[in-house]
């Protein structure tokens, strides 16, 4: 069984951060997002990974290569224009297994998939949907099930009162190959919209399971932040690099603190970074690699991506920085986001 990850989306809630940058690319706790969902399949015994592109592809295909430094094979179904979730799973077909996974790449969340599995084997139906519960379902499409967990309809962003329930496609599926028959090529197409209702319709067995553990959509700067500050406090139990030193403080390899700083918990500090004296970092920090923070600097409740800068006595609070970004002498920022163009190497 292969895993068809879906990596194309363009990001547009996260820029500028993903001005540049494919949106599953995005750092989480200093690596990004799509390098922890790879470790995770891998873990779970997937190791043959389709990854759908279309937002500057290069920069995946660069970063990954084969998948052999990960110890998986990677390939890419490369799409020339938008096609929506069903129509990138379309795209793929060749590639695809006569069951297969498909996973929405811009979800964080704990992946276990045997639960998932051993329901789809059990029902023998063509689809499973992983389902999450959330508080509000009014911006989101709503399953109706069944007893036997049969899915019956999808209603879109229903008033609360008239929600028939508050379970959501959590964008996690297992599929028969040939329920891609119902899939017409070269266009967009909306799995939620288009494919699940057809293939209802057509009773092919479209059914859902609840799944455990986190749940998230990093689609705006604000679940961005929800994502890290659960991160750091092990709401979600996604292991962090670097050595805890003290409760609620990990510091990476090779770091130079001078004295006098203050790391005020939770805080995470990625490897060669140097802090100048007399800084205070936290509550709510997350230091990429390589940055350089200077002399007297506050910083607080912000995320700052590999190789920045910030000069002495800047007070940040609430920022989010992408890579290389350069914080001048003295600036006081506040909820400022901020990009700009940078490589990455793996």
């Amino acid at each position: 069984m292969n895993a068809l990850v879906l990596a194309g989306g363009l990001g547009t809630r996260l820029r500028p951060l993903t001005e540049n940058l494919p949106k599953p690319m995005a750092l989480v706790a200093n690596r990004p997002w799509l390098e922890h969902l790879i470790v995770q399949l891998k873990k779970q015994g997937i190791r043959h990974l389709v990854i759908a592109v279309k937002h500057y592809p290069e920069i995946i295909q660069n970063y990954f290569g084969n998948g052999e430094k990960w110890g998986v094979t990677i390939r890419y179904a490369i799409e020339k224009s938008l096609l929506g979730t069903a129509g990138a799973i379309k795209n793929a077909e060749p590639f695809l297994d006569e069951r297969f996974i498909v996973l929405n790449a811009d979800i964080v969340h704990e992946l276990e998939l045997a639960p998932l599995l051993a329901f789809h084997n059990q029902h023998g139906g063509g689809v499973t949907i992983g389902l999450t519960e959330v508080d509000d379902p009014s911006h989101y499409g709503v399953v109706e099930q069944d007893e036997q967990g049969r899915i019956l309809r999808f209603v879109e962003k229903p008033r609360p009162e008239e929600a028939p329930s508050r379970l959501i496609n959590a964008g996690i599926y297992v599929m028969e190959k040939q329920m891609l028959q119902y899939i017409p090529a070269g266009r967009e197409v909306s799995i939620e919209r288009e494919t699940f209702p057809l293939l209802i319709e057509k009773g092919a067995g479209i059914y859902g399971k609840v799944i455990s553990g986190y749940w998230m959509d990093m689609g705006t700067k604000e679940r961005y932040r929800r994502i890290h500050w659960d991160l750091l406090n092990r709401v979600y139990p996604l292991p962090l690099l670097g050595q805890q030193n003290e409760k609620g403080i990990w510091i990476g390899k090779n770091c130079e603190i001078q004295p006098g700083v203050m790391f005020v918990p939770p805080v995470l500090i990625g490897d060669n970074v140097k802090i100048g004296e007399r800084s205070v970092i936290g509550p709510y920090c997350v230091i990429g690699n390589d940055c350089v923070i200077g002399k007297q600097v506050r910083c607080t409740e912000t995320i700052m991506w590999d190789r920045c800068l910030a000069h002495n006595g800047v007070v940040l609070n609430n920022c989010i920085f992408g890579y290389g970004l350069e914080i001048g002498s003295k600036h006081i920022l506040h909820e400022a986001v901020m990009s700009r163009v940078e490589v990455l190497q793996a």
